[in-house]
């Protein structure tokens, strides 16, 4: 479902969000991981955060479900971005990180602590997490997108069902975006037990 949406929006897409201003989560993500580090930007959309990432001194690996939206991000990096979906992620221990920017939110509550246990076992041990998710406690189909929102109680409870991670962080902020006043994120940041 959500995959076609952006589809059939990659260009406006991607315009809308390459610039949002994410240097905050960079900052507390890229203080977790070592100089040069290895890190899978998982849903990446338009690849804002993995050029960043990128430019940070990181070795970037980039993946997004939508074909279209992969390809303006590939135009965008220089970056081999994979056409991949959560379900498909089968790397072990290759990460120092895993970067999930409202990426996570378009998988169903129930489907959810499987796409972040595959992301764990991406993670090399004491490798970390960051995703992010809209401030909330519903699900809900919008616009032919699928959303499941994470308030405070939820996020705790994600990090308990998929276990072997540590939370360092619970953060809700602004959305980044210009164009979304007044909506609120939810932010985590963990860290995979070694």
């Amino acid at each position: 479902m959500s995959i076609g949406f952006y589809e059939r929006n990659a260009e406006d897409f991607f315009r809308r969000s390459i610039d949002a201003d994410m240097a905050h989560g960079w900052a507390d993500f890229a203080a977790l991981l070592p100089v040069g580090g290895s890190v899978l930007d998982a849903g990446c959309g338009s690849g804002r955060d993995a050029l960043a990432l990128g430019r940070m001194g990181f070795e970037v690996t980039a993946m997004e479900a939508s074909p279209r939206l992969a390809k303006l991000a590939q135009a965008h990096t220089g970056l081999d971005v994979r056409v991949m979906t959560f379900d498909q992620v089968s790397w072990r221990e290759t990460f120092d990180g895993v970067w999930a920017c409202a990426s996570l939110l378009h998988v169903a509550r129930p489907e959810l602590p499987s796409a972040v246990s595959r992301l764990r076992d991406a993670l090399k041990p004491d490798g970390a997490l960051w995703m992010s998710f809209k401030y909330g406690a519903t699900e809900r189909e919008k616009d032919s997108r699928w959303f499941t929102d994470l308030d405070e109680a939820l996020a705790l409870e994600l990090v308990e069902d998929v276990g072997g991670l540590d939370l360092v962080s619970l953060r809700i902020t602004d959305d980044a975006r210009v164009d979304r006043p007044g909506e609120r994120r939810t932010s985590l940041l963990c860290k995979r037990r070694g």
